[in-house]
């Protein structure tokens, strides 16, 4: 027999009923349990299991990138870094006398750049074979010699070593004698003789080649009148003539009389040691004055010939070479490109060998460099320009008679005083 379905009453289901206040073993964790009876009880919703194909991938290509290290350069720290000074006036407490010190690091970058105009890469200037002291002829009379020493400072103004060595080449070749049966050639007679207008077209190449033949003219005749027919033998006297300034006047004193008074000063001593940190100066004078308070006076003779030739190959007015330059490679020259100098100091590699002492017996350099081949426009005339340091020179065709290779050079060549015009261009309204 069965038993009887129980009812369901409300009193029966009242068991069942959440009770917050009954404790148990999990009361700490009932505490944390919603209210809502849909939170109790478990999610019964199945998991799809999803399948996933695998894609296909492409192989990967690998790219190896090549990079250049330079070991041997080596970058100190700051604290290690010398100061630059320059040079300086420091007051004696004791005697009370100022006295000026050199800039600090002023040997070592004088070292290096004789060095480098000996040996490195500043040697073989223009300086070096077509200065104004070596463009006086060889074995003639010591009074005319100096007076061609004076001439060759006084056309090297504003001009080239190698324009103001065609100059003088001229003059002494081609210069006309005062008188029948003198010599021809550069001396004090013939200039004065001369007439300035074939003065001016035999020194038209160099620079403000007008006032230099009125310059030239007149200081024969002050020479004639006041020095006996020589150039003075002081500094003074090298001044009061025309177109001679401090510069020249040192220079000519130094070489053509032995006597060295001062530096000579030019655009190159004063814009390079101004680059160096040596000074700060507006002009080649102050840059004078400024190099003889503490420079030794045994290299102020040297110092011009060295600077110049450092500045006519490495350290140009435009387009230094930094990476060339030994001082930028070693961190002496404050004005240095950084480019240029990363770029030299990855090109040059140098190999030192040591003997146990740690003395060195063997220094090897290698440099790498590119040649650049330079295609030469030849004209149908036959002949080409070739434009060296200010100067052209006509290269005429082989095999030409005198007479066509005269009429080459006159259509070619500039006459003296006249300017070649540039065509004015048209407005376009």
């Amino acid at each position: 027999m069965s038993s009887p379905v129980r009812r369901s009453t409300r009193s029966a289901l009242a068991r069942f009923a959440y009770n917050p206040d009954i404790k148990d073993e999990d009361a700490a964790e009932t505490s944390q349990i919603p209210s809502d009876i849909e939170d109790i009880i478990p999610s019964r919703k199945r998991k799809r299991e999803t399948t996933r194909t695998p894609i296909k991938q492409s192989p990967r290509k690998t790219v190896t990138i090549k990079t250049e290290t330079e070991d041997s350069v080596t970058f100190s720290p700051a604290k290690d870094r010398k100061v630059r000074k320059p040079a300086r006036q420091i007051k004696d407490e004791k005697t009370g006398e100022v006295e000026v010190h050199p800039p600090n690091d002023w040997a070592e970058v004088y070292a290096a750049v004789k060095e480098m105009r000996t040996e490195g890469a500043a040697q073989n200037a223009a300086v070096d074979t077509m200065g104004c002291e070596r463009l006086a002829e060889e074995g003639i009379d010591p009074k005319i010699k100096r007076y061609q020493t004076l001439t060759a400072l006084m056309l090297s103004s504003q001009t080239k070593d190698t324009t103001n060595a065609i100059a003088m080449r001229r003059l002494q070749t081609e210069l006309p004698a005062f008188e029948e049966g003198a010599p021809v050639g550069l001396n004090l007679e013939n200039i004065l003789a001369v007439d300035p207008k074939l003065l001016n077209e035999l020194i038209w190449a160099v620079g403000f080649h007008n006032n230099k033949t009125k310059y030239i003219k007149a200081a024969a005749e002050i020479l004639r009148d006041k020095f006996d027919g020589d150039i003075p033998d002081t500094i003074e006297g090298l001044m009061s003539l025309p177109g001679v300034g401090p510069k020249m006047a040192y220079l000519c004193m130094s070489n053509a009389w032995g006597r060295t008074e001062g530096i000579g000063v030019d655009v190159h001593v004063h814009r390079i040691t101004n680059l160096w940190g040596w000074h700060k100066t507006k002009g080649p004078e102050e840059t004078r004055l400024a190099l003889q308070a503490w420079l030794p006076r045994e290299l102020w003779h040297e110092i011009n010939w060295l600077l110049v030739g450092f500045g006519q190959t490495i350290c140009l007015a435009v387009g230094r070479k930094c990476g060339d330059c030994d001082l930028g490679l070693k961190g002496l020259c404050k004005s240095a490109e950084r480019s240029k100098v990363t770029l030299g100091r990855k090109t040059r590699e140098e190999k030192i060998k040591k003997d146990e002492e740690g003395n060195v017996v063997e220094k090897t350099e290698t440099i790498k460099f590119e040649e650049v081949a330079h295609d030469v426009p030849i004209n149908a005339g036959g002949e080409s320009e070739a434009v060296v340091e200010g100067t052209t020179e006509i290269l005429v065709e082989e095999g030409l008679t005198k007479e066509e290779e005269r009429a080459v050079m006159d259509d070619t060549a500039i006459a003296p005083g006249q300017f070649e015009k540039t065509p004015k261009r048209k407005s376009k309204r």
